[in-house]
C-alpha cells in the first residue's frame, strides 16, 4: 500500500500526502515475477494468507506465468503486507507485516525437493524465517545449484549459511552491517566484499543505487556504472535487479554482463510507480544500453 508524498514525516508529524496506490508486493514475489518477465522459468515457493491479498496473489502468479505448484495458503495467517511512502525524489520508507511469509517453515520448503532438483539457480531473500533460507541453502548445495541471496530486509546471518551461497547481492547499508565495514568509495566498498568473501561467499555484488553495482570475485573488482533515469519510485528496483540477475546468469552470462543487463532492467523499473508493476519485459531491455 503506497501513498506518495512531498517528505517523509518525522516521528509525531503527520503530512497531508497524494496518490494512493495498493499492488502486489513482497521481495520474493517481486524477484519472481521480475524473473518470469525477463523471459525466466520461475517455481516460486512462497506462503499466503487465505484472504483476498493471497487469491490476489495467487492470480497474479499465474497470469504472469509463473508455476505456483507450491505457493501455499495458511489458514491461520493473513498474507503479508509492505506500507511504504514514497517521496517527490523517488526514495522510498517501507514497513513490513510479514504475516504468512512468516510461517514459511524448512518442512515447507522439504515439499518442493523435486524442484531444487531441476533448477539452475534458487533466488532468496530475507523476508521468510533465516532458518527457511538455510535449509533452502543447504538443499540446493546437495545438488550443487548455484544460490543467489539477496540479505534484505538486513538480518545477521548464521558463519554456516555463507559457505552455501554462490552470490550475495547486499545494498550498501546490508552491506555494511553484514561486514562491518563503511561504504564511502569503491576502496571501502572493495574491503566489504572481501569481508564476505571471506566468509565463504563466492561472488560479491553490492548494489549502490544511482552509481551502479560493484562486483567482487577475487579476481574481478569493478563498478558496473547505473543507467542514467529519472526516477519516480525506487520501490522494489533490488527485486528486479536480483530477478533480472538470475535470469542473465541462467543464460550463462559472466557475471560483469549478468550485472550490466540487471542495472538496465532496474532502471526501467525507478521509473514507474509500484513493485511487481514497475517490472519491465525482456522486448523492453532490447537496444537500452549503458551510458
Amino acid at each position: 500500500m503506497v501513498i506518495k508524498t512531498k517528505h517523509f514525516p518525522l516521528p509525531g508529524e503527520t503530512v497531508l500526502g497524494g496518490k494512493f496506490m495498493m499492488n502486489p508486493g513482497g521481495k520474493g514475489a517481486n524477484q519472481a515475477i521480475s524473473a518470469a518477465r525477463l523471459g525466466g522459468q520461475v517455481t516460486f515457493i512462497t506462503k499466503i494468507g487465505n484472504d483476498i491479498f493471497g487469491r490476489q496473489a495467487l492470480q497474479q502468479f499465474l497470469k504472469e506465468g509463473v508455476d505456483a505448484d507450491y505457493v501455499i495458503s495458511d489458514p491461520d495467517n493473513p498474507s503479508g503486507v509492505a506500507l511504504i511512502t514514497v517521496d517527490e525524489k523517488g526514495e522510498n520508507t517501507i514497513v513490513v507485516a510479514p504475516g504468512a511469509n512468516g510461517t514459511l517453515h524448512p518442512e515447507d520448503v522439504a515439499k518442493a525437493e523435486v524442484v531444487f532438483k531441476e533448477a539452475a539457480i534458487v533466488l532468496m531473500q530475507l523476508e521468510i524465517p533465516i532458518a527457511t533460507v538455510q535449509f533452502a541453502a543447504n538443499l540446493a548445495a546437495r545438488y550443487g545449484k548455484k544460490v543467489i541471496l539477496n540479505p534484505a530486509p538486513a538480518a545477521p546471518l548464521p558463519e554456516e549459511l555463507y559457505r552455501n551461497v554462490t552470490l550475495i547481492t547486499p545494498n550498501r547499508s546490508e552491506a555494511e552491517a553484514l561486514s562491518g565495514v563503511a561504504i564511502k568509495d569503491l576502496t571501502t566498498a572493495e574491503q566489504a566484499a572481501q569481508k564476505l568473501r571471506a566468509k565463504g561467499v563466492a561472488h560479491v555484488v553490492i548494489t549502490l543505487g544511482t552509481e551502479g553495482a560493484f562486483v567482487y570475485d577475487g579476481s574481478m573488482a569493478k563498478l558496473i556504472p547505473a543507467t542514467p533515469v529519472v526516477a519516480v519510485d525506487t520501490t522494489a528496483a533490488g527485486d528486479v535487479f536480483n530477478g533480472a540477475l538470475a535470469v542473465a546468469l541462467s543464460e550463462n552470462l559472466a557475471l560483469d554482463k549478468a550485472v550490466e543487463f540487471a542495472n538496465q532492467a532496474a532502471a526501467i523499473s525507478v521509473t514507474r510507480m509500484g513493485a511487481q508493476a514497475s517490472a519491465p519485459f525482456r522486448k523492453e531491455l532490447q537496444g537500452l544500453t549503458l551510458k
